[in-house]
């Protein structure tokens, strides 16, 4: 078929790779504008614009899709469906009735739960059991279009945003190829509605939110640092030092061990744990200023680490 391909993170990669693959022809790659990145702030190209340039795909990257110029140029390519996967921008009612199949979205929740920008990151900071990928009409409201087919993964103490959002990229992938195969066969693609009483949004992360707060439960406060990694990173203090904390897990003291202070270290090896409102937490990735991640015992090394010392 002759598809758009509307996307620009490293999460709508493997869906557009996958459909190059199946044969289909992507007539145009829609892209956000290339944005300043690194240390120098350099124009960079999307993960997107990459691929469809190493493709020799036609990219066209407009601020907005509204104005009617954009719309003509999207019009004129005579696409058969669009598909889209983490774009970032909204597209418009008009170019939703352009292609003669329809419009379909590939997003990185079990819908209706976690409608919105960060569904990975919110499902585990809510502790949520399992999470997934679905397949979706798209249509003006936010995330709200019927579903056509989803695919679901159970969510680990092991999990990271990066871990599941490399699963679910994949699995997003795989399903738009079997219901590209579908529309191409019959013209149709069978769906159901959302049902709007289970329906929660994922908002858009805030850089505030990856401070720590050791007043919280260790349960909290492991979600947080997977949900936050690799974007924007959970922060705390250590030493007067801002320490970035990439994976920490509950940790089980014995019933008679003393209680202390949250962010009070209680044992520096063989693990590195630290009390918590409630429980403690074993830390076991960390990372300050200017340096490499470390593991807990190279960190604890390092900065001389004692017990009783705080992070905060």
């Amino acid at each position: 078929m002759r598809i758009i391909y509307a996307g620009t993170p490293e999460f709508a990669v493997p869906a557009l790779q996958a459909l190059i693959d199946a044969g289909h022809e992507i007539v145009m790659v829609l892209t956000q504008p290339d944005r300043p990145a690194g240390r120098g702030m350099q124009l960079k190209a999307s993960p997107i614009k990459q691929l469809a340039l190493a493709h020799q795909l036609s990219v066209y990257q407009p601020d907005s899709l509204k104005p009617p110029e954009v719309q003509a140029a999207i019009a004129a390519v005579n696409a058969d469906v669009i598909v889209v996967a983490a774009y970032g921008l909204l597209i418009p009612t008009p170019v939703l009735a352009m292609p003669k199949l329809g419009c379909y979205n590939i997003h990185g929740s079990l819908l209706p739960r976690w409608r919105g920008a960060a569904p990975i990151h919110r499902a585990i900071l809510a502790g949520d059991a399992v999470t997934g990928v679905t397949i979706m009409e798209v249509i003006p409201k936010l995330d709200a279009g019927n579903m056509v087919s989803h695919w679901q993964t159970p969510i680990t103490d092991a999990d990271t945003t990066q871990s599941l959002h490399d699963q679910i990229s994949e699995a997003g992938a795989r399903l738009m190829v079997e219901a590209m195969h579908t529309l191409q066969s019959t013209g149709h693609l069978a769906s159901a509605v959302q049902d709007e009483s289970q329906v929660t949004y994922a908002h858009k992360l805030e850089k505030s939110e990856s401070s720590m707060d050791w007043q919280q439960s260790a349960e909290d406060l492991s979600r947080k640092i997977r949900a936050f990694n690799p974007f924007p990173v959970a922060s705390t203090q250590f030493k007067g030092q801002v320490c970035k904390l990439w994976f920490a897990q509950v940790h089980t003291l014995d019933a008679d061990a003393p209680v202390m202070a949250p962010g009070t270290i209680v044992q520096t090896t063989p693990q590195l744990l630290v009390a918590c409102g409630q429980g403690v937490l074993a830390l076991e990735l960390l990372q300050l200023p200017g340096g490499k991640r470390q593991t807990a015992q190279q960190f604890v090394q390092g900065q001389h680490v004692q017990v009783g010392e705080q992070f905060y």
